[in-house]
């Protein structure tokens, strides 16, 4: 005879079960929560001799990096970013590098230590465009180069230290430091809707460059696809 259904016994939790599991759970997401934030905000320096610093940090994130530049011994700052895009017609700067440059020398950093490099504006991702133009800066200024630092904001600083690997190649050692924040408590930040943003914003662009984001191969007119071809042709004569 042929059986076409057949009984089985299954186990199912008990409420105290179903208890031990929603209180598993929510331990789960209260650890990956307290954890998160560390994990982006990360600081590992590799104490080199430049210091990049991301030039649209607020003052507060500039004044840490100062603080790192002094304390860290570093023999040169470069600072980095595009067009300054949403700034009043009065903004005596054209980019973030230019004003974060002016920024630390109108705080006695010497001139011959700061570099300004810009950025022109990108329809892929600033961060690594910038990284891109600090490379080629220091091919041409310091070409034994080997070890970077760079400063970065907060929950921002492991996607700007694995863009900027992925833009220098394994020759050149990348370190980071990261800003703490000062409109949020990071140690909370779920508390607030400015911690939430950048935790959360971070987190998914984060999986995003490591999943989707390829650029062309150094010097490739697809690695630097901001960069208008005119500059291209003008740079090839």
């Amino acid at each position: 005879m042929i059986r076409l259904l057949r009984r089985r016994t299954f186990w199912v939790p008990t409420i105290w079960g179903w208890l031990f599991l929603v209180l598993l759970g929510a331990g789960a997401l209260l650890a990956a929560a307290l954890g998160l934030h560390p994990f982006l905000a990360t600081s590992a320096p590799v104490h080199a001799r430049l210091l990049v610093v991301e030039g649209w940090l607020a003052p507060a994130a500039l004044e840490q990096a100062l603080e790192t530049f002094r304390d860290g011994k570093y023999e040169r700052i470069a600072t980095t970013g595009g067009p300054i895009d949403s700034a009043p017609e009065f903004c005596p700067w054209e980019t973030w590098a230019q004003r974060a440059g002016a920024w630390f020398k109108a705080r006695g950093v010497a001139d011959a230590a700061i570099a300004v490099v810009d950025a022109p504006a990108s329809r892929q991702d600033r961060t690594f465009l910038s990284a891109v133009m600090v490379r080629e800066w220091a091919s041409r200024e310091i070409p034994d180069l080997k070890a970077i630092d760079v400063f970065s904001s907060g929950a921002h600083s492991r996607r700007t230290r694995l863009l900027y690997r992925m833009a220098f190649g394994p020759d050149v050692a990348v370190g980071i430091h990261a800003a703490r924040p000062d409109n949020y408590d990071p140690d909370r930040w779920w508390r607030s809707s400015l911690g939430a943003e950048a935790v959360l914003a971070e987190t998914l662009k984060l999986a995003w460059t490591k999943c989707f984001f390829w650029p062309g191969p150094p010097g490739s007119l697809e690695e630097r696809w901001a960069v208008p071809l005119q500059r291209e042709q003008r740079e090839k004569k």
